[in-house]
């Protein structure tokens, strides 16, 4: 950039999009999630490669540079495995005291939060929702809408992701459908 030049930003978030070249896009499919779901009969009647959402990020800096921000949007499509819904698969922060926002684009939801002595609450989320998410915090969320959920995620660039945690110990509670109303058993 040269001096005194005005350019257009590197990146665009146009309502539930996120555009620019260094946008980088990942998708997580019902096999990449193969131990989440408690419901394992229900689990295999659907085809493993069903799309449960993409991410799209902006990591401007180095992953693990300090002091360094990314972005990102996810969205979660709807659909449920048994009586629990399509989410996401949840993680620590590798640096554990940090910590990360989220916030409603469209949609509706549940961020899952979980410490450290497991104790484990929800935050509705939907257009506008704000959430503050505390290192040492677990965090996943679930798509309790017929539409898709999308949500924007801002997290410092050396946070790093324990997705290995939640893999081998999981939450303490699921999100469920209980009488038709979205339920933390």
């Amino acid at each position: 950039m040269k001096t005194l030049e005005i350019v257009n930003p590197p990146l665009l978030f146009v309502r539930e999009l996120l555009i620019g070249d260094e946008v980088e896009k990942s998708n997580r499919t019902l096999a990449d999630l193969k131990d989440i779901f408690q419901d394992k009969q229900s689990y295999e009647t659907i085809a493993p490669e069903t799309l449960l959402y993409e991410v799209y990020c902006y990591l401007p800096e180095k992953e693990g540079t300090m002091g360094a921000l990314n972005f990102g949007i996810t969205h979660i499509y709807p659909g449920k495995i048994g009586l629990e819904y399509f989410m996401t698969k949840g993680h620590f922060h590798a640096q554990d005291d940090r910590a990360e926002y989220y916030w409603g684009i469209e949609g509706e939801g549940v961020l899952i939060l979980m410490d450290r002595q497991r104790n484990t609450w929800g935050e509705k989320m939907f257009l506008g929702s704000l959430h503050y998410i505390p290192g040492g915090v677990a965090h996943r969320v679930a798509n309790t809408g017929n539409t898709v959920l999308s949500f924007g995620a801002c997290w410092p660039s050396d946070a790093g992701h324990n997705y290995e945690e939640i893999a081998q110990n999981g939450f303490s509670a699921r999100l469920m459908e209980v009488e038709g109303i979205p339920q933390l058993v």
